[in-house]
């Protein structure tokens, strides 16, 4: 077990955020920004940004880690920038109040073909079908959860017919 997989959570949690420059075994090198490091096998995985606003994704396997120097701090918008790597799109696109009628309008839809709906959550932002289907923002057929795979495929293929209408 090499120093670096000794460390605590804490301490890898320092490198969030942070470009970096990892060395590994067999003088392989890499440089990117901390996206997280997983705590049980302590690897690193590390995001670099390239043209076109593409992102490469490295993972260096802990027990490779030889030694990771902080290059440099990530600002407020590089954090956000990284927190948005592996969100949906769907998710990134739409405000609270335009979350909150796609939800209505879809619960209406549903309400006015006889199926029901009932919304769930404290915020009330899980649409509830048949009340063995969950679905939740921002509520497309990728959002639907449900451990009957029938329902869960005729929901989301009526939710997909359904958005396919709206555009």
């Amino acid at each position: 077990m090499n120093d670096w997989q000794r460390k605590s959570a804490l301490d890898w949690e320092t490198y969030v955020n942070k470009m970096v420059k990892v060395a590994a075994i067999e003088t392989h090198e890499y440089e990117g920004w901390v996206l997280t490091v997983d705590p049980v096998s302590a690897s690193i995985v590390l995001a670099t940004f390239l043209e076109n606003e593409k992102v490469s994704i490295s993972v260096v396997l802990g027990h490779a880690v030889q030694e990771v120097e902080i290059l440099k701090e990530g600002d407020d918008e590089m954090k956000q920038r990284l927190s948005c790597i592996f969100a949906p799109e769907e998710s990134k696109a739409y405000s609270p109040e335009e979350l909150e009628k796609r939800k209505n309008d879809l619960k209406t839809w549903l309400e006015t073909n006889h199926i029901p709906v009932t919304e769930q959550g404290e915020s009330g932002r899980t649409l509830c079908v048949a009340g063995v289907l969950t679905v939740d923002p921002p509520y497309g057929p990728e959002e639907c959860s449900s451990s009957n795979e029938i329902i869960l495929s005729r929901v989301q293929g009526l939710i997909q017919g359904y958005l396919e209408k709206q555009q």
